[in-house]
């Protein structure tokens, strides 16, 4: 545009595009650039005054959306702001001083501007304004005469207001000597001084940061290295990124990196959860927490099979022995997901600044890593899952470590499990059973008792103790017949028949014989379970096992936790010493070209 008319046109049709026709307000800029030789180098931002009553289309927040819009504006430091008031007007009432107070606490980038000084009443002068006697500025104040509505109206030029202004402030003896506040000329040049000074202050930081990033500049540069043209020297180039690739990753695993101070990283990581983890885990575990003592005596009732033990059989030791072994696995798997991960991590850690700028090369080699991880994690974890199967395939009873023997009594007799029974145990080859003397006792007081009854002839008949009985389901009782003495031996299953052989002959002619073809056994349930009554010996038997089980758990869990970091350092962390770098190298350069 060369004609103002038509600029005036344009903003005006922008205007009432984007705020409507009917004294809408938008936020949206309108940019101007105006080209001349009478204008300075400098950014005119016109905002719009407050407006207190919404008039028109405009909302009923208005003054504070055009508050919030103000704002925005004047508290970028870099910005100057004009804050014009009315001469016809108190000062101290000025809306825009109170908002540059707001956005220029200190003062040092507002500019007092005084308009209207042409229609101020007879004997009143803007003296006291333009010297900051009312209101002090540090930039000071200047007066200007804008053209009416009156000028506007009939197009009257800038040229010939500029002219007018001059000779209304040349005319007025209230204005003498102050004619470096007074015009729009003056302000133009106040606000070039200004800026000159802006420029002036700013411009050693300026050349400092620009010096800062041209220094930065030129080592990215250097880094970039020289242009590859052949394709041998592209192939040698590739070798050495992957090349110090490789040898940052090994670093990092093996703690030679640059050592951080605030937190670990790299194998030390590893360590921790080798250690801090997996370890401590294992060592929290209790491996009698789950089993009960009911568990307990039902194995060792089922391992005694239909003729009773006399000795503590290993079958349930084994058994419960072997779950508690395969509890370890879960933990261990998790270790080695663990690990990998972490090696996962450090390798998108070891990306150096060279792989920067070869976006394709560096996810190719992410890939490879990850790969070449992934396939290493496979047999780690078959390795760990034999691992804990050939502990559950062979219990060694015979480790050294492995509390076994007469120790294992002594200890549940410390802690006062079997204090109560007279019976004693002792542990043999094939368990633990009644020891020796108590044998020889009671072998010499079962001869001395039958003797007796056969030298007394007696016709009492005892069934078994079966003090390890079993309860069944109740609702089961005996059928006796009325010419029978039977009783029942109670929870145990004792059964009782009593009676002398005369007693058991009578007239009818009934014989012994006849007499036992009339009792009748009750039918055994279809559930059996040890019965509630715990005998000493069972006491003493779940404390030895619970102690074996104790025992052999503590020997397969430090054997465990010296294998499997093995296991998975064999297979994850060892191989990047050789494996990584040359699957890397060789899936790379086989790959596409970056």
């Amino acid at each position: 545009f060369d004609d103002f008319e038509h600029i005036k046109r344009e903003i005006q049709s922008e205007t009432d595009k984007e705020a409507g026709g009917n004294k809408g307000v938008s936020d949206k800029q309108i940019r101007l650039k105006i080209f001349s030789p009478n204008v300075i180098d400098i950014t005119l931002v016109d905002l719009p005054g407050i407006t207190r009553v919404p008039v028109g289309d405009q909302p009923s927040d208005i003054e504070s959306r055009i508050r919030t819009m103000i704002m925005q504006y004047i508290k970028h430091p870099s910005c100057i702001i004009l804050a014009v008031s009315p001469a016809n007007a108190d000062l101290a009432n000025s809306d825009a001083l109170q908002l540059a107070r707001l956005g220029d606490p200190d003062g040092s980038r507002t500019i007092g501007v005084i308009t209207k000084l042409d229609i101020m009443d007879r004997g009143t002068d803007a003296r006291n304004f333009l010297l900051g006697n009312v209101i002090p500025l540090k930039l000071g104040y200047v007066g200007i005469v804008n053209r009416s509505q009156e000028d506007i109206n009939f197009n009257r030029s800038i040229k010939d207001a500029l002219a007018f202004e001059e000779k209304f402030f040349s005319t007025l003896p209230a204005y003498h000597g102050l004619s470096q506040c007074c015009g729009v000329p003056q302000l133009a040049k106040k606000l070039n001084m200004i800026l000159l000074k802006h420029i002036t202050d700013m411009l050693p930081g300026l050349k400092s940061r620009i010096n800062a990033q041209l220094v930065a500049v030129a080592k990215e540069h250097a880094a970039y290295g020289d242009t590859a043209e052949s394709t041998a020297g592209q192939g040698v180039k590739l070798l050495n990124i992957l090349g110090k690739y490789c040898e940052a990753f090994s670093s990092m695993v093996e703690g030679k990196n640059k050592v951080s101070t605030d937190q670990l990283s790299g194998g030390a990581r590893i360590h921790y959860i080798f250690q801090s983890i997996f370890v401590k885990s294992l060592e929290e575990i209790d491996p009698c927490k789950n089993i009960s003592d009911e568990d307990i005596r039902t194995s060792i009732q089922n391992s005694d099979g239909p003729k009773g033990a006399m000795f503590l059989p290993e079958v349930p030791f084994e058994i419960l022995v072997r779950k508690q072994i395969d509890r370890l696995l879960d933990p261990s798997l998790q270790c080695a997901k663990f690990i990998y991960d972490e090696l996962v991590k450090i390798s998108h850690g070891c990306l150096t600044s060279e792989l920067q700028k070869y976006p394709i090369l560096k996810r190719r080699m992410g890939e490879s890593v990850s790969n070449f991880l992934r396939d290493g994690l496979r047999p780690a974890e078959t390795m760990i899952t034999h691992i804990i199967e050939m502990e559950m395939d062979y219990i060694n009873t015979s480790h050294s470590s492995f509390v076994g023997g007469s120790k294992v009594v002594e200890l549940a007799k410390h802690e006062g499990l079997s204090s109560r029974g007279p019976t004693s145990l002792s542990v043999h080859k094939d368990g633990v059973g009644i020891s020796s003397e108590a044998q020889l006792k009671s072998s010499t007081e079962n001869n001395v008792q039958l003797k007796s009854e056969r030298g007394q002839k007696s016709r009492a008949v005892f069934a078994r103790d079966t003090s390890r009985g079993a309860t069944a389901e109740k609702g089961f009782q005996p059928d006796t017949d009325a010419g029978t003495s039977v009783a029942g031996g109670g929870q145990n299953g004792h059964s009782l028949v009593s009676g002398s052989l005369s007693s058991m002959s009578d007239p009818r002619g009934y014989s012994l014989n006849s007499l036992y073809s009339m009792i009748r056994l009750r039918e055994p349930p279809s559930t059996l379970k040890p019965s509630e009554n715990k005998t000493d010996r069972d006491r003493t038997e779940i404390a030895i096992v619970k102690l074996l089980v104790k025992s052999y758990y503590d020997i397969v869990r430090k054997s465990i936790e010296d294998a499997v970091p093995k296991a998975i350092m064999h297979f994850l962390g060892e191989p990047h010493k050789a494996g990584a770098p040359q699957r890397s190298n060789s899936e790379t350069v086989q790959g596409e070209p970056t």
